[in-house]
């Protein structure tokens, strides 16, 4: 899978790697990097990240086959609705978003004919953001979701994206749009919930007597507040829902622990860990 011209809007973190992954493996013949910021662009054309950098999204979609949308989700789909009406038929557009319903019904209805949407999503982020920690790896074995949706793109164009992923190095799992952001608010979204409530309740006194199980369950707190609380707003109903889910269950530690019961505590926790341990290390 090759294109000859790829544009990335938004080069950080995913869209750096995207950048750096494609050149290396031969998936891309040009890439163009499009942001607002020209000190990060001019570091992504430094790192090799890009071919070439534009503050100008007009500009730096006219010649794109692909365009890859890596900006937070409350801006995607403004991205592509914006960049869609200057581009070339046959243009095809993806995106690394954590969330995808919302994106797929504001674009929708407004792509000109012969352009084309195919939500993805990349497991690839960490709590370290923009291009400076950009690799050319960085999707190597990771899970890229592909959520098509008759709406934005045929069948046969959500295959050919799909390869794009692929050919990055990832491996592909196919859902709809529903169920990606379901699955999401499970596995990425209420996890990030978790981390920041036991950093934000633990006094900074007391972080000279943290160790690594503290430093475990914190890490992905250090993540961007304003992106995660885009991701939030984005997936809001499916996020509730998740939440409710794990209210619930510390409810039922909190009875267990007020009960003294031992026996149910063990119960408890054992659940727990079949689960993690199924994940592997």
């Amino acid at each position: 899978m090759r294109f000859d011209t790829i544009t990335i809007v938004g080069v950080g973190l995913i869209g750096g790697s995207v950048g750096l992954a494609a050149k290396a493996r031969g998936v891309a013949g040009w890439v163009v990097g499009v942001g607002r910021d020209t000190k990060n662009l001019s570091r992504a054309l430094e790192l090799a990240a890009v071919d070439a950098i534009s503050i100008d999204l007009t500009a730096g979609v006219q010649s794109a086959d692909l365009v890859v949308v890596c900006t937070p989700v409350d801006r995607i789909a403004d991205v592509i609705r914006r960049a869609a009406p200057h581009c070339r038929r046959g243009t095809i557009f993806t995106d690394g978003g954590s969330t995808k319903r919302n994106i797929v019904d504001a674009v929708a209805g407004a792509l000109p004919a012969g352009i084309e949407y195919v939500p993805a999503h990349p497991l690839a982020g960490a709590e370290k953001n923009g291009v400076e920690h950009a690799r050319a790896d960085l999707f190597e074995g990771r899970v890229t979701i592909l959520a098509p949706d008759s709406r934005v793109c045929r069948d046969e164009t959500s295959k050919q994206v799909g390869e794009f992923w692929r050919a990055l190095g990832s491996r592909l799992e196919w859902r709809s749009v529903e169920d990606h952001d379901r699955a999401l608010a499970a596995t990425s979204h209420l996890p990030h919930v978790a981390a920041a409530a036991v950093a934000g309740v633990t006094p900074r006194e007391l972080l000279p007597l943290s160790a690594g199980g503290f430093r475990d369950v914190t890490r992905i707190a250090a993540g961007s507040p304003e992106l995660w609380s885009a991701i939030f707003l984005a997936n809001r109903a499916e996020v509730l829902g998740a939440l409710e889910k794990l209210t619930d269950r510390l409810g039922e530690f909190r009875h267990l622990l007020d009960s003294d019961d031992g026996a149910g505590l063990v119960r408890w926790l054992t659940e727990a860990k079949q689960v993690r341990d199924a994940l592997g290390s």
